[in-house]
C-alpha cells in the first residue's frame, strides 16, 4: 500500500513518518493542517452555499481533532450540535469547541475554543454512530442559549432535538424518535448557566413536528405576526378518506398549507414529481396551498405574513 493510502483521515506528524511520509510529503499542499501537529487529505468542498461549506468545515475539523483528544476531553457547544445533525445559522467562524469537566483544564490552540465546566451541569454521551465523546442533546441545547443571537435559532436547534421522524399517512411509523423531549431541555437549564432566560423564553416556543430551521422561522414569523400558530407535520386527507400528503404547516379549520420549498425540490426530480402531484391535489380537495422559499422565509418575513393573512380571509370569506 502506498504511504498515501493509508492517510485517509486526520493523522499525527509522526504517525505519517512512520508509514513512510518525507518531511517534504507532510508539507505539500496534499495535506491540510486541521491543527497543531495534525495533517490531513486536502478537502475540496463542493457545497457552495456558506452556511453548509462553514457547517462541513467545522464536522471534518471535529472528526480530525480526535486524532490527538485525551480521554476526559469532548465536543460540546455548536460543535457537538452539529455532530447531532442540528441545523444552526451561519457562524462565522469555524473552531472547534472542546471541553473538559473541573478540575481538567480546557484545551487551548489554534481552531480549538476551550472550556472548562462544571460536572454536576452536564450530562455526556459516546455517540455509536461517529464513535465520538460529546454532550448529550439536552445539555447541548442548553451551551446553546448564549452562542445563538437570534431567538428563532434557538427555538429551531431546541425543534430539532425534539422532532420525531415518521412516515407520513395511513399506519404512520416513528422513523427515529426524538433526541430529547421538552422535558429534558427544561432539565438541562440550571440556575446560572449563561444565557438562561434566553433559554427559558425559547423552551415555550417550542414544538415537535419541525422539520427544519427554515420550517421553525416559517411558524414563528406568521404567530408573531399576530396569525394563529399553524399545525405542523400535517397529514391531509380527502373527503373520502383518501392520503393526500404530509404540509410542513397547516389550518386544516381554513385549508391553508404552508409548504417551505428547500433546494432539494427544486434539483431533485423525484421530489419534484411527488410535489406536482401532492399539490396538485390538494387544489382539488379545496386547499390553497402557500409555497415559501428561503429569500422569503429570511428576506421578507412581513410579505411570508401578509400572504398567510390573505389566504386566511379568503378562506372566511
Amino acid at each position: 500500500m502506498h504511504p498515501y493510502d493509508a492517510m485517509s483521515s486526520a493523522f499525527t506528524v509522526a504517525h505519517g513518518r512512520r508509514h513512510g511520509l518525507t518531511r517534504w510529503d507532510l508539507e505539500s499542499a496534499l495535506f491540510e493542517r486541521p491543527f497543531h501537529g495534525l495533517r490531513a487529505p486536502r478537502h475540496t468542498e463542493a457545497d457552495e452555499h456558506p452556511a453548509a461549506t462553514e457547517q462541513m468545515a467545522i464536522i471534518r475539523a471535529a472528526r480530525h481533532f480526535t486524532a490527538h483528544m485525551n480521554d476526559h476531553e469532548f465536543f460540546s457547544h455548536s460543535t457537538a450540535a452539529l455532530l447531532w445533525g442540528v441545523p444552526l445559522p451561519r457562524l462565522g467562524r469555524t473552531e472547534v469547541h472542546v471541553s473538559v469537566l473541573a478540575p481538567h483544564r480546557a484545551p487551548r490552540g489554534s481552531g480549538v475554543r476551550g472550556h472548562q465546566l462544571a460536572a454536576r451541569a452536564v450530562r455526556l454521551v459516546h455517540h455509536s454512530e461517529l464513535g465520538l465523546a460529546l454532550t448529550d442533546p439536552a445539555t447541548t441545547w442548553a451551551l446553546l442559549g448564549h452562542e445563538l443571537r437570534h431567538p428563532y435559532d434557538l427555538v429551531a436547534a431546541a425543534d430539532a432535538f425534539v422532532r420525531v421522524d415518521r412516515m407520513p399517512g395511513p399506519g404512520s411509523r416513528v422513523i427515529r424518535p426524538a433526541l430529547a423531549s421538552i422535558a429534558d431541555l427544561r432539565r438541562a437549564i440550571p440556575p446560572g448557566r449563561r444565557g438562561v432566560l434566553a433559554l427559558r423564553e425559547a423552551l415555550g416556543r417550542v414544538r415537535v413536528g419541525s422539520a427544519s430551521r427554515m420550517e421553525t422561522w416559517m411558524r414563528l414569523t406568521v404567530v408573531d405576526a399576530g396569525l394563529p400558530e399553524p399545525v405542523l407535520d400535517h397529514d391531509v386527507y380527502d373527503a373520502l378518506g383518501r392520503f393526500l400528503g404530509c404540509v410542513d404547516g397547516a389550518y386544516p379549520f381554513a385549508r391553508v398549507a404552508l409548504e417551505y420549498e428547500g433546494d432539494h425540490h427544486r434539483t431533485d426530480e423525484r421530489q419534484w414529481q411527488r410535489d406536482i402531484v401532492k399539490h396538485d391535489d390538494l387544489a382539488r380537495a379545496g386547499w390553497r396551498v402557500i409555497r415559501l422559499t428561503r429569500e422569503q422565509v429570511f428576506g421578507q418575513p412581513g410579505r411570508l405574513a401578509a400572504r398567510v393573512r390573505d389566504a386566511l380571509r379568503a378562506s372566511a370569506r
